[in-house]
């Protein structure tokens, strides 16, 4: 088919109602909307449930994790495009929105929307060429280009900081108001959390979105119905890379502080882990990924040594056992127990 005449979302681009048996968003899209308000409502109780500011924090940190996740899965699991430099772009927003607080004092209002442009245009220049790759390639590439970033960081001492880190970040204020504590942070990074789900929530049942779904599931068969497949992917892994950059942008402003080691290949590895525990291609998924990826690290404070090795087994369990995630637990177990009530006595 000649791509040129292929238009990148048509009318009947992917299937109309999504496929609860292979993990996609079941129900209608109000009542992913209300379930998903509901869940917010009750992360907005945290500051006055929490015993302390510690918790608090673990709570802004776990919603930046929400961002993160929900954003690789949305090109992973939906788009099946496995990337490896996810934790690049989360660390590339960081530094475009900490340095121009540091370096040039720029509000981080304005940082966090460079942040964003700036790892959607990164991923754009790298997505052109990459994106032609796929499969173990693929990661390969992405895995290349994390490193590369990674050893910027740490060369460019006097942008970044070096390996020690970039410090005197400015945290957001409105007005005169800094929100430098942790419970006058927290309803900015809430609120741009749920911003960025909606959003996802938007997208997936959109016609841009049952075009993504249509390509992760049958490329050739997406370009017979019209679907230019190279641009659906390329926008998504710009969007996804964008939105990256927000978390980043949030992470900085919040720390005040950004480390090379926060961003490298390992974090990027975990979190597609993180992305398969919680159900890959599932809207919960990134959910309980992040509860996974915020807590486990705290837990394992005095078995630093032995995070890897947990964290590899309980992939390992959970995707033997329930290979779609934690998020597919339940279906799992309702199908189960349907076979057992439907077995000759």
């Amino acid at each position: 088919m000649n791509s040129k005449n292929a238009r990148p979302f048509p009318a009947n681009a992917g299937p109309r109602r999504p496929d609860r048996a292979a993990g996609r968003p079941a129900g209608s899209f109000a009542s992913g909307r209300w379930r998903l308000l509901v869940l917010w409502l009750v992360f907005l109780v945290v500051p006055f449930a929490a015993p302390n500011n510690y918790l608090v924090s673990l709570a802004s940190l776990l919603l930046i994790n929400v961002i993160l996740i929900a954003s690789l899965n949305l090109l992973m699991g939906y788009g099946g495009q496995i990337s490896l430099g996810h934790a690049g772009f989360f660390g590339l927003g960081a530094y475009v929105s900490g340095i121009l607080s540091a370096r040039f004092g720029i509000a981080g209002w304005i940082g966090l929307p460079a942040a964003m442009l700036a790892t959607g245009l990164a991923a754009l220049v790298i997505g052109v060429p990459v994106l032609r790759l796929r499969g173990l390639y693929l990661s390969m590439a992405t895995l290349g280009w994390n490193a590369i970033l990674v050893v910027l960081f740490n060369r460019l001492v006097d942008l970044t900081g070096g390996p020690n880190g970039l410090l005197g970040v400015a945290p957001f204020s409105i007005g005169g108001f800094r929100l430098d504590t942790d419970l006058r942070e927290f309803p900015l990074v809430w609120l741009m959390s749920l911003l960025v789900t909606v959003a996802i929530l938007h997208l997936l049942h959109s016609r841009p979105g049952r075009a993504l779904r249509a390509v992760a599931t049958n490329e050739l068969g997406a370009e017979a119905l019209g679907i230019d497949s190279a641009r659906v992917k390329l926008l998504f892994f710009v969007m996804s890379a964008g939105m990256a950059g927000i978390a980043g942008s949030l992470y900085v402003h919040i720390n005040q502080y950004a480390s090379p080691e926060t961003f490298g290949v390992a974090n990027s590895i975990l979190l597609v882990v993180m992305v398969a525990l919680g159900g890959s291609g599932t809207y919960w998924g990134p959910v309980l990924g992040a509860i996974i990826y915020t807590a486990v690290p705290q837990l394992l404070l005095d078995y630093e040594d032995a995070e890897l090795l947990l964290f590899g087994a309980g992939m390992l369990v959970v995707l033997v056992v329930f290979p779609r995630g934690l998020a597919g637990l339940p279906s799992a177990l309702r199908n189960r127990h349907a076979r057992g009530y439907g077995r000759p006595a």
